[in-house]
């Protein structure tokens, strides 16, 4: 199908993206279809066409798409992965509610209802991560929410949860993340280290490993079929394909030593590739952890030592930030500047590392 893009809009290649292209997107409405930008062929969903133009939602594997929660309407923030079946759909990390809207969309276009979801594989807990699964279990009461056990008690009743984070994001709360509802207790699936799970009896089948260190409740999936591992937030942030990758170090439970020693656990399954909720596919795992423990070492240090300075935290975390983005600048335009420091909540990355640092008690 003889669909084109020019360079120039090779950024809005994101899902949820308007791209324009030379076919008539009404015949193209509905069906996959193949282009090339830079030589790299890329396999997309026509979602739906509009003035000459369309929307997509990008496949990664067979029967498994990316889509684009479009984070207060900002392309390459929070990704899920959406995993398809001849016995229903999972969708690994369904994000915070406020994208609800975005996530119905993508998946009516790709004619499928919030009815036909059997499975929410959460890699961990976080607003943007699992905020989403209580109002979809609300929707439809046949869906397993699959987490840590550390997990189950704050899914079943998320109210430290969000009292944590409202504290933390005050009146940006609500239309940051929206409304955390509580998942049934029988509608919530315990998984840990070493586990295997499948969407459905002899369907899609996903090894566990339980992956601590940005989060005491985090686990990683791999699926053996497409080689893809989906790592949520242990492997960091990279929007450009492990071009920059970054550490997302929020408190309260930032562990560095743990976070690399979870990697390296990643790594024994020789996944092909990465599935990165902040943000999407990684094709050069050994790369990208190079890299990541790299960053992560450098704002471990530079935090530890600002903790000796004379200044107060609003203050350091205002340096901090600066300094990452002057870092980020070298290598990135401005778009994906933007996208990185919204995915890895840079502001918040301090407060997690110089927590690590005062309860290690070696701030003198």
């Amino acid at each position: 199908m003889p669909i084109s893009i020019d360079a120039g809009s090779a950024k809005c290649l994101s899902p949820g993206n308007v791209v324009s292209c030379q076919y008539p997107p009404q015949k193209a409405w509905g069906l996959w279809f193949t282009i090339t930008v830079f030589s790299e062929p890329r396999t997309l969903f026509c979602t739906e066409h509009r003035n000459g133009s369309i929307k997509i939602l990008k496949k990664i594997a067979d029967r498994t798409s990316l889509i684009d929660l479009q984070h207060l309407g900002r392309s390459r923030v929070i990704a899920a992965a959406l995993m398809e079946s001849d016995n229903g759909i999972a969708i690994v990390d369904p994000g915070p509610s406020s994208t609800i809207p975005v996530l119905r969309t993508e998946l009516a276009a790709a004619g499928i209802k919030i009815a036909d979801v059997r499975m929410l594989l959460l890699t961990h807990i976080h607003l943007d991560h699992a905020g989403a699964c209580g109002s979809l279990v609300r929707e439809n009461p046949s869906i397993q929410v699959v987490v840590h056990e550390r997990g189950v008690r704050h899914m079943a009743d998320p109210s430290r949860l969000v009292a944590s984070a409202r504290h933390v994001f005050g009146d940006r709360m609500d239309k940051l993340w929206g409304p955390f509802l509580p998942v049934p207790a029988g509608n919530l699936r315990v998984v840990n280290e070493g586990d295997q799970i499948a969407v459905a009896e002899g369907c899609r089948r996903f090894d566990v490993a339980y992956t601590p260190g940005h989060a005491s409740h985090h686990v990683s999936y791999y699926e053996a079929e497409t080689g893809i591992a989906y790592i949520g937030d242990a492997g960091g942030v990279s929007v450009s394909d492990g071009q920059v990758v970054l550490p997302t170090t929020p408190p309260p439970d930032i562990d560095p030593d743990k976070i690399l020693a979870s990697f390296q656990r990643i790594l024994q399954w020789k996944p092909e590739r990465l599935f990165l909720t902040h943000f999407g596919l990684v094709t050069n795992a050994e790369e990208h952890n190079a890299q990541h423990a790299e960053r992560l070492a450098a704002w471990s240090g530079h935090v530890q030592q600002s903790l000796h300075e004379a200044e107060d935290d609003q203050r350091l975390v205002e340096r901090f930030v600066h300094w990452v983005r002057a870092d980020l600048r070298r290598s990135l335009d401005e778009e994906d500047v933007l996208a990185c420091e919204q995915g890895a909540a840079t502001n918040l990355s301090w407060f997690g590392l110089a927590h690590y640092w005062r309860n290690r008690d070696v701030v003198v």
